[in-house]
């Protein structure tokens, strides 16, 4: 929804829209699995047997979840990453 309003500002800015695009997924992709949404978190809480609890899939989580807020910043401070050398 976003993406169509933002992209023609991030184009006159003269910003990598491939860069945009990549950081706007990636941060998606997080999302799933942040409460209070979550929605990966609720998918796998479906399908686990019911000795796991919902607190143990959250706690199983952070991991990954720390792994992609590294990612992301990475790509931030290093859009070359992205971009293949590009500035």
């Amino acid at each position: 929804i976003i993406v169509p309003v933002v992209a023609p500002i991030f184009e006159a800015y003269g910003m990598n829209l491939i860069w945009i695009g990549i950081l706007l997924a990636l941060n998606l992709q997080t999302s799933f699995l942040t409460p209070p949404f979550g929605f990966s978190l609720f998918y796998l809480r479906g399908v686990a047997p019911e000795s796991i609890k919902t607190s143990d899939i959250y706690r199983g989580v952070v991991p990954f979840l720390l792994i992609q807020i590294f990612t992301l910043g990475v790509l931030i401070l290093f859009p070359g990453i992205i971009k293949f050398g590009g500035v």
